[in-house]
Order: structure tokens, then sequence, then C-alpha cells
């Protein structure tokens, strides 16, 4: 038995869960039989007071009796897509599903661990807005222009399209222009919330910066399969981007699930990091209006970053494209038959609805693909964000070198200006593999060839 059976059965979050796995080891080296392992802990939940002097259900029971009331007796509905998810990332999000005020879920294929709710959850809620939810980097985008350059030009003069990446962004934690950028946003209402306002000159400076971790700006080799908004089928030249809302987006996460927490000092220490604001508070609607103008911002640093290089190649966009995750929708939905409006967060996840175009990335090394939403509404119009890691950073780091990981990347012919060993193309899953699981949730209408590649070098910590 396993966490999530002793969920299933009630077993309260925190200490009790942890008792419950040492019950379950005595029980089992004690030559009890398995069969009754069930019918046991069922008895121990129905009283426990009635095992509180016994030798091996003692501390279980007792840890039941201290426990406060679960916040659901069980998780609500979710559907998981893809096979072998990690443990942990699918116990995240059947604790998120235990939250009183979760109505729906989904797991995506790409799941991992992340903080809180796990990258690759979608969270309905009514009436409520989790930070942790949403995560850390606000708005976190992705961005593709397709641009009229020959295709040759990757071959050929490949330093001149490094030069450009190099000119025209910055990368790393805390990176910034000195010759600030300048975009409309700025003149947005930053005083929306004290963090906003406190941080808008550190906004400023890094506007059109890229970020660290897993964000990048690569060219590659982009083939239409059919005409989309306009362009016509064919391979061509483009350029991609991933990055969000940089260290601003990271403080509004921190001050706001901070506030979440004091909120609720009662919630086992497994869900504090779902603490929510009520979207009747005034503290739920500064973080909304803060999410919302971090989503304008990470926009301007993606359009500034595609805008200036184009500029710099003297390239015409015969495409654009973009759609952002960890961020949080007003939708409506069907819950349990009732048509309802609620709190859709996506924390890792592309909206999918039907019709909606998406961009899914791979790694450095294998493709990306721009898909079309069905609208599953098992998935709350959701599919995943990219291929989903299966290797953490601390591992990835141990794992490989620098001889090995060029080697492969020059028989994919990918050229790499700079990237840390974490960031590896085989620390993530099989991409094709991802999109398999979720055929039922976006149609494939191009892929992406990434070729050569910018991302934070090596030393620099992630943004999650």
């Amino acid at each position: 038995m396993n966490t999530k059976d002793f969920l299933r059965l009630g077993v309260p979050l925190g200490e009790a869960t942890r008792r419950a796995t040492d019950f379950v080891s005595k029980f089992i080296l004690g030559g009890g039989d398995k069969t009754r392992l069930e019918e046991e802990l069922k008895a121990i939940l129905a009283n426990p007071a009635a095992f509180a002097e016994d030798p091996l259900r003692a501390e279980l029971a007792k840890a039941i009796l201290k426990a406060p009331a679960p916040p659901r007796a069980e998780p609500v509905k979710y559907r998981k897509w893809g096979e072998g998810l990690e443990h942990e990332a699918v116990m995240q999000m059947e604790k998120a599903c235990l939250l009183p005020v979760a109505v729906a879920g989904a797991l995506m294929p790409d799941a991992h661990v992340g903080y809180g709710l796990p990258i690759g959850g979608v969270l309905a809620t009514e009436n409520a807005v989790i930070p942790y939810a949403v995560g850390v980097d606000i708005a976190c985008r992705m961005k593709m222009t397709v641009l009229d350059i020959p295709l040759r030009e990757l071959e050929r003069h490949p330093d001149r399209l490094t030069r450009a990446i190099e000119a025209e962004t910055r990368f790393g934690v805390g990176a910034t222009f000195k010759n600030r950028r300048q975009h409309e946003v700025l003149d947005s209402d930053w005083g929306v919330s004290p963090v906003t306002k406190q941080n808008k000159d550190r906004a400023w400076a890094q506007l059109g910066t890229s970020g660290s971790g897993n964000h990048f700006v690569e060219f590659g080799f982009f083939t239409a399969h059919g005409s989309i908004h306009g362009l016509e089928p064919g391979t061509y030249l483009a350029l991609l981007s991933h990055s969000g809302s940089r260290g601003t987006g990271a403080a509004v996460c921190d001050y706001y699930s901070k506030l979440a927490f004091s909120q609720f000092p009662d919630l086992p220490s497994e869900l504090k990091r779902l603490a929510w604001l009520s979207m009747d508070s005034q503290e739920g609607q500064e973080y909304w209006a803060a999410m919302e103008l971090m989503g304008r911002y990470a926009a301007a640093n993606h359009a500034l970053i595609h805008e200036h290089l184009a500029a710099n190649l003297g390239a015409e966009v015969l495409l654009d494209l973009e759609n952002h995750h960890n961020f949080a929708w007003k939708e409506k939905h069907v819950i349990n038959g009732v048509e309802k409006e609620v709190i859709v967060h996506r924390k890792g996840a592309t909206p999918a609805g039907e019709g909606v175009l998406g961009i899914i990335p791979g790694s450095m090394a294998s493709p990306g693909f721009v898909v079309s939403g069905k609208g599953n509404p098992e998935s709350l119009n959701s599919a995943s964000h990219g291929a989903g890691r299966v290797m953490s950073r601390t591992q990835a780091n141990k794992t490989f070198d620098w001889k090995r990981v060029n080697a492969f990347l020059r028989e994919k012919g990918v050229t790499l200006i700079s990237a840390g060993l974490d960031e590896v193309p085989m620390v993530y899953k099989n991409i094709h593999a991802v999109m398999a699981a979720q055929h039922d949730l976006v149609t494939i209408l191009g892929q992406f060839d990434p070729k050569l590649v910018k991302m934070a070098p090596h030393g620099e910590r992630a943004e999650d």
C-alpha cells in the first residue's frame, strides 16, 4: 500500500500518513496477512481510541486522533494522461484535489514534481486563486516567429545568427540591459499591488531578457504541414523563445503565497503550498491584477526579443504565434453536470480549447510542435507544455559531461551556444511519446527542429 491508498481510505495527511506507512511495514514484517491490511486500517480509522494502547497500532491511532480534519473526505475527480508518471507528482495532484476549493483537475503527460501543484497539473477551483498553483515564473510563455530568411543561412552564416541572439537578449538570474528597452507595458498601472509598484524599475531593467533554467532562444527549421494563419505548407527558418516574467513575477508569487500561508495556519503541512486567496478578498483581487500584469509583461519580453532579432537580421515576420502557461484563467466548465465559472490553474500546462493554437517544445535536440487544441473537457481544455523532466537538476549535473553531450548534439545537427548540464536532452522525456499520450487533446499542425540554441550558461540557478 502507498500514500494514494491511504488517502483513499481516509488516513489524514501528515503524521498519520507517515505512521500508516510504518504500520504497514511492521505488520508485514511481523508475519501479518497482507490481504487484511485494508481491513486493519479501516478498523483503526473507525475507532482510533480503541487502539491507543495497542503495541503495533498505537502510534498510528494516536496520530489519527491528533490530526486535523481533512479538507475533503476524498479528492475531487481528475484524469491523468501518459504512462509511468512520477509517483510524487501524482501524489501532489492527489493532495491538491483534497482542497475544499478544488472542483476538478487533470494531470498532463509531461508531469513532474513542482512546488505545491506538480508541473503539468491543471486545477479548477471555485472563487479562489492559489499562487503556487500558478507558479513562481508567472505567465511563462512560448513564442515563435517564422522569418523570411533562407534556410541555408543556418549552415552558411551561423555566426551571424549567434551574434544577433547575443546582442538582442540577456540570460541569467538578474540579467538586465544597460540601455533599457522600451515597451507600452511600462505604461500599464503598476500600482495594482505593492509588489508590482515596488518592482517596476527592476522589471524595466529586465525587459527583453530571457532568464535562466529551461528558458531559451533558438533558431531552427519549422515545417508547416498545412496552411497556418496564411503561411503556406513548407519548411522555413524560425525563431523560438521560452521565458516568463523574470524577477518581478517571482516576487509577486513569493509575497502572495506567504499571505495565503498565513491565512491557513491549520492546513496540513503537505498542503501548505496550496494555500489560496479568496477572489472576494482584497488580497485575492490584488494578486489577480498583479498576475495579469505579469502576463502582459512576459508577453512584452518575448515581443522585444523577436522584434529586435528580426530587425538585427533585416528579416520580415511571416507568422507569429505564442501561448503561455503558469497562469490562472476564469473559464466556464461543466462540473458534476452543472456549468459554472471556475478558476483554472495551468501550472506547466498549455491552453488547448477547441481551435486554440499552441506551441509544445521538446528539448534542445528534439522537435517541438505547433498544435491546435481539441477542447477536451476532461483535461479542462489543456495539454502539456513540453516534454517534462525525468531527472532532477542535481542528478543531471552528476550524471553527464560535456564531451558526451556535445557528441550527441553533433549527431543531431544542433549547435549549442551555451546551456547548463541540467538542461541537456537526456533529462527530458521522449517528446514523441508525450505527444502520442495526448492525441485526444491536440492536433499537430507543424514541427520545429532546433538547430542553434542559446540558454543560460552553466551555473545559473533555475527559475520554476
